[in-house]
């Protein structure tokens, strides 16, 4: 019936059985002497199953679709040689009693091929042998261990090429895994062929050996064990050998060409037959030159005329058609109407607006390995966790980085940058890790000096091996990644509100609004438009407030936004409403708050300037500011060494000025009002900054 094998074998594969079969068939061969009969089957079916291999490579598009090749190269050699082995038991046990002892096969390669001619065979047999180990076998290895090389070195930027697409959003996390997945099996197929090669080449070599063996083992045991004439030993069993020998050479040939043409496909949509047809005969001036090259060579005298003439008029003939063919569709083109004129420019329209990356990572070509999964690089890991935990921390979701490599930088080097702008950068070195100073060591370290780029502290690069002398000496030790992503996680917290949005105060309302809908309902927007609530927390995160206890936030927003709709009179009203949270984060559970003031006289000479000023700003004189200014400077370093928060407590009127004009001078300084200390923490004033002070 129709197909029946077919479905047979399907069916087996299926069920998980072909393997395990097909290896008991090869211990079988082995072990068991297998009859003339047997023997004739199993040949048959190693060189059938040689063709469907070499049929079906010519006709995969791409190498991964046929990506069980390596293992049936494997099976298939395997298959053979164990087929050699009964082969070779037969031919010495009954090889005395003819031509036809080990199977019609073998006789009809051994008689029919060469003509019995055993000089013509042994020729034949040693050319087979070196077209396939030394043309096909070798030149499909060293294809082979190129493309694993390749493959291999490709993998890290692929493999960026793909987390920056998901990162950007222009792919999803399923389509992600599958090229990731795509990826690794092409390494894995390449890497496998590089060794599935090596035994199709020792293939060829056994086979040459397999002959001398069978040869000079056929002699001694015909005419000493069985008494045979020298002439008829050598016509018997080189008949054997030879028939033994091609029978076997033809299905690996088949095999090593098989092999040497995946590892040379490209991947496209088409199969071997129409690249070769659309790239190679579509050239009518490449067919037109070769047939007249040989039209000339068949017109010298002595030469073949009639094979040389009839090639060259075949080839012109083809060259003619081809010709014609693409004038037709020339002219069909032309005369097909085209609605718009081709030489217009296409109108621009938003989809040719790219938007810039709201966070962006990129690093030079030694620090890949860092964001290369399969490189064992933890840094795409680890700025998942930081945005984990700012997400956390301040109340909203961090939108994701977009890594990409860059090669303008430094090979070292990598750069942070926040809608699409330069905001950090840096150079580290892969191959150490970063001693940083916290202020007091008691030693030095030899390395490469360096700076941390997250705070500033010196730091020095160190080998992995000088980690614990330099944990020994006070020196804090971190790897690489750990650098960049501390650094990553300092940008983003300081500039938190240019990350936060109107589509992230929606999505808040929204998450508000499944627990609260009455409040949102009656805030945004009907009390405020959706603009000011986005200021009000924009300002907070701006002072480094965060915004998870969005409940409160928007309750005070609700009872103080019918009174003044003004940003900057909310943002005090709310700061006032999370006192509680604002200094449990500078001085934890103490009940006692130490802070600095402003002379009583210093406050009111502020106040005035303040009140009089139109833009907002305090008009006071640049002496007095920069007294001021180093007045605090001081103070706060003094505190910091004690481990004490420095904390500066002033009226509601002047913190917001204060606030901005402290914010990026005096790092670790907060600017507090005296409303927004709640009432069960009690104020110590140790410093008072005058205007003499």
């Amino acid at each position: 019936m129709e197909g029946t094998l077919t479905d047979q074998l399907k069916m087996i594969a299926r069920t998980g059985l072909g393997a395990p079969l097909i290896i008991l068939l090869l211990l079988m061969m082995i072990i068991v002497p297998l009859p003339a009969i047997m023997l004739d089957l199993l040949f048959t079916f190693n060189i059938a199953i040689s063709l469907i291999i070499l049929l079906v490579v010519v006709y995969t598009k791409k190498p991964l679709d046929f990506a069980v090749f390596p293992s049936v190269i494997l099976i298939t050699t395997l298959l053979r040689l164990g087929l050699n082995v009964a082969s070779t038991r037969v031919v010495l046990l009954e090889g005395h009693n003819g031509g036809d002892a080990a199977g019609k096969v073998i006789e009809a390669f051994g008689s029919f091929v060469i003509g019995g001619n055993y000089a013509v065979g042994l020729i034949v047999f040693g050319i087979l042998v070196i077209i396939n180990f030394v043309v096909v076998t070798k030149g499909a290895g060293r294809v082979a261990e190129v493309s694993a090389r390749f493959t291999l070195d490709a993998m890290p930027g692929k493999q960026m090429a793909i987390d920056a697409d998901l990162n950007s959003g222009l792919i999803t996390q399923d389509e992600a895994r599958s090229r990731r997945t795509e990826v690794s099996q092409e390494s894995d197929f390449y890497g496998s062929m590089d060794g599935a090669s090596k035994f199709v080449r020792g293939d060829a070599i056994a086979g040459i050996l397999i002959l001398f063996i069978n040869l000079i083992g056929g002699f001694a045991i015909g005419m000493a064990q069985h008494g045979l004439p020298f002439d008829e030993a050598v016509q018997n069993y080189t008949l054997l050998t030879i028939g033994d020998g091609l029978v076997a050479q033809i299905p690996s040939l088949l095999l090593s060409t098989a092999a040497a043409i995946i590892v040379t496909r490209v991947a496209t949509s088409q199969d071997m037959g129409e690249q070769i047809s659309s790239q190679m005969l579509e050239n009518p001036k490449a067919l037109a030159l070769s047939a007249a090259a040989v039209g000339l060579l068949g017109l010298i005298p002595g030469m073949p005329n009639f094979s040389f003439l009839l090639l060259a008029t075949a080839l012109a003939a083809s060259a003619y058609t081809i010709a014609k063919r693409n004038r037709e569709a020339e002219k069909l083109i032309q005369e097909t109407p085209v609605e718009t004129p081709s030489t217009e420019v296409r109108e621009l329209g938003w989809e040719d607006v790219q938007p810039v990356d709201m966070i962006g990572l990129e690093v030079g070509y030694r620090l890949i390995p860092l964001v290369d999964k399969s490189q064992g690089g933890q840094l795409m890991n680890r700025i998942k966790g930081v945005r984990k935990k700012l997400s956390q921390e301040l109340g909203f979701l961090i939108p994701s980085v977009h890594i990409r490599d860059n090669l303008d930088l430094g090979p070292n080097s990598y750069r942070l940058s926040l809608m699409g702008v330069t905001i950090g950068e840096a150079e580290i070195h892969p191959d150490r890790e970063m001693a940083i100073n916290p202020g007091q060591v008691f030693g030095t370290l030899e390395g490469l000096e360096g700076k941390d780029p997250a705070f500033g502290l010196e730091a020095v690069w160190i080998r992995p091996e000088q980690r614990d002398n330099a944990q020994t000496l006070g020196y804090t030790v971190v790897d690489p990644g750990t650098v960049v992503a501390t650094h990553l996680s300092q940008v983003l917290q300081s500039h938190a509100h240019e990350l936060f949005g109107h589509e992230e105060a929606q999505q808040l309302m929204d998450s508000l609004a499944k627990t609260a809908p009455k409040l949102v309902e009656g805030l945004v927007p009907k009390l405020l438009p959706l603009g000011t609530v986005v200021k009000v927390l924009q300002n907070l995160l701006q002072e480094n407030i965060p915004i998870k206890d969005i409940r409160t936030i928007s309750e005070t927003l609700a009872e103080q936004g019918a009174v003044n709709q003004d940003a900057g009179y909310l943002t005090s009203v709310v700061r006032t409403a999370l006192g509680r949270s604002i200094v449990h984060k500078i001085n934890g559970i103490a009940s006692e708050l130490p802070v600095m003031t402003l002379d009583p006289q210093l406050e009111q000479i502020l106040q005035q300037s303040l009140q009089s000023s139109n833009d907002g700003g305090a008009g006071i004189e640049p002496g007095l500011a920069e007294q001021m200014h180093k007045s605090l400077e001081e103070n706060a370093q003094q505190l910091e060494v004690q481990g004490i928060p420095a904390v500066l407590l002033v009226s509601s009127i002047l913190r917001p000025w204060l606030a901005r004009f402290l914010r990026h001078t005096i790092s670790g300084l907060h600017v507090l009002a005296y409303n927004e200390i709640p009432d069960d923490r009690q104020v110590k004033v140790i410093a008072t900054v005058g205007q003499n002070s």
